[in-house]
């Protein structure tokens, strides 16, 4: 099964910024976004909440279970960038607040990674739907609430911070017990998630930002150098199996699904085409910006920092 987390960035782009609700209705079936402690609130901010603020982490998560509780047979994957390391009892206020918590799974064992993941048609017989990754999670996780899982514990990724078409690599940077170490991280358990975002060597604001004027390059299907077609098949090779996760940014454009799609071996059926929904897009942030000048209609363009896509559970 395909899943997508949508990387948008607020630039003149307006049609690859697509809210959470048209990258699940598109097939993005993993979700990412930054957590910032801002005037006392969990709040999804890139780089400055100053600056990029789509609101609450509890309004984000009330939209991805009113999506869910639309599409009953569908898994969700949400990765949360724990920027401000907020404790796992405050994370956990977030999902009860958003009424998301009876849709998470627990593993049968929390704190090491798993030889077996449960399959979809587990996952959706059972009523745990929803899998949570977290970064920078502290142990009271375990005993507070053991659907946050440790982003590392359970998932490797590759470099992230690349800034030549000819740089992209697959070897393990993250954790550092698995850095440059492919045998290690595949025979430790953890997922693969394939990186696959080129970034401007210019800053915006003291931030890195998305190389815009190459993403057709980069999130081509097809196989030349620096395209995530060639690099899936790359990092395919290595591990000995597809990249549980893709992340890559404007999923839109590509299109990067289309790679995704060929990596599970499905044709799709039953979404919006992206071209459909970036349309969708449009109209929703021209309404929004007659109204409000930012929150939840600015969504789409702020909490998604890179699209990934799932490859799946089995």
């Amino acid at each position: 099964m395909p899943a997508t987390t949508l990387r948008t960035f607020a630039t003149d782009r307006t049609q690859t910024h697509l809210n959470t609700t048209l990258q699940l209705q598109s097939g993005v079936r993993l979700l990412t976004a930054q957590v910032h402690n801002y005037n006392n609130a969990l709040s999804l901010c890139h780089t400055s909440c100053d600056l990029l603020n789509a609101g609450t982490l509890s309004t984000w998560l009330t939209e991805i279970g009113k999506w869910m509780g639309q599409n009953p047979y569908e898994v969700v994957t949400v990765l949360l960038v724990n920027s401000d390391n907020a404790a796992a009892k405050d994370l956990d206020a977030e999902f009860k607040r958003a009424n998301v918590t009876h849709y998470t799974y627990t593993p049968p064992s929390v704190g090491t990674a798993l030889s077996t993941w449960p399959t979809l048609n587990d996952m959706i017989s059972n009523g745990t739907r929803l899998v949570t990754f977290v970064t920078n999670l502290d142990s009271s996780a375990q005993a507070v609430a053991p659907y946050l899982l440790d982003e590392f514990t359970y998932i490797f990724e590759n470099p992230y911070e690349v800034s030549s078409l000819t740089n992209f690599t697959c070897s393990p940077d993250r954790p550092s017990s698995v850095r440059g170490q492919t045998s290690v991280a595949i025979q430790s358990g953890r997922l693969p998630l394939m990186n696959h975002i080129l970034y401007d060597l210019q800053s915006l604001f003291g931030a890195s930002i998305p190389d815009i004027d190459n993403i057709t390059t980069t999130n081509a299907p097809s196989e030349v150098v620096g395209s995530l077609g060639t690099a899936v098949d790359d990092c395919k090779k290595e591990y000995g199996k597809n990249p549980t996760f893709v992340l890559v940014d404007f999923f839109d454009q590509g299109p990067a699904i289309e790679t995704v799609d060929r990596m599970n071996g499905i044709t799709a059926v039953g979404r919006i085409n992206t071209a459909e929904a970036a349309e969708k897009a449009k109209i929703s942030q021209t309404n929004s910006a007659k109204g409000k000048q930012c929150g939840y209609g600015f969504l789409g363009l702020v909490f998604g920092l890179s699209t990934a896509f799932m490859v799946g559970w089995s």
